[in-house]
């Protein structure tokens, strides 16, 4: 019985090895399938409850808030923006294909509520990650490499306009 239970239970595992083996390679090599599915996941699962506390001192994540580039209508996403000197560096581990990033390169603009400050931010470019205004941690850059990530969105701080 035991033998049983031990067989069935190191199946399972296998399986799950497996599945992890499979998405840590699909999200490594940019493969769409896996790529759509976990943008999907996140989607539905992770960044409602991400967006109860993003944008907050000391939240993990940001918001950034963008208009459908069809549709017209607002939207918030949660993300993590990396600051510069003159603006922020988004990382961009599922490529340019997520709406969120086309809705704001083709707007041109978006809002960052980013540590409860809100910020307007202009002039998105998709940039390489050697390329970016910013020092990643040694870290930082080491789960870059490991999953492949090498695009991210660079955005700038609007300018104020004189007399605000």
């Amino acid at each position: 019985m035991l033998a049983r239970i031990g067989v069935v239970v190191g199946g399972i595992l296998a399986v799950v090895a497996v599945l992890l083996g499979i998405w840590f390679l699909g999200m490594r090599t940019k493969a769409p399938a896996v790529l759509d599915f976990q943008r999907r996941v996140n989607k539905r699962v992770f960044n409602p409850r991400q967006l109860r506390s993003a944008g907050t001192p000391g939240a993990y994540a940001a918001v950034i808030r963008h208009v459908g580039r069809r549709s017209g209508a607002p939207y918030e996403t949660p993300i993590v923006p990396l600051p510069t000197d003159d603006g922020f560096v988004i990382v961009l581990p599922y490529g340019t294909r997520p709406d969120w990033v086309r809705n704001v390169v083709a707007a041109g603009s978006a809002t960052l509520v980013h540590e409860g400050e809100t910020i307007e931010v202009v002039a998105p470019e998709v940039i390489t990650v050697d390329g970016a205004p910013y020092d990643f941690p040694a870290s930082e850059r080491r789960n870059l490499r490991l999953f492949g990530n090498t695009q991210c969105l660079r955005v700038r701080r609007a300018p104020v306009a004189a007399g605000s």
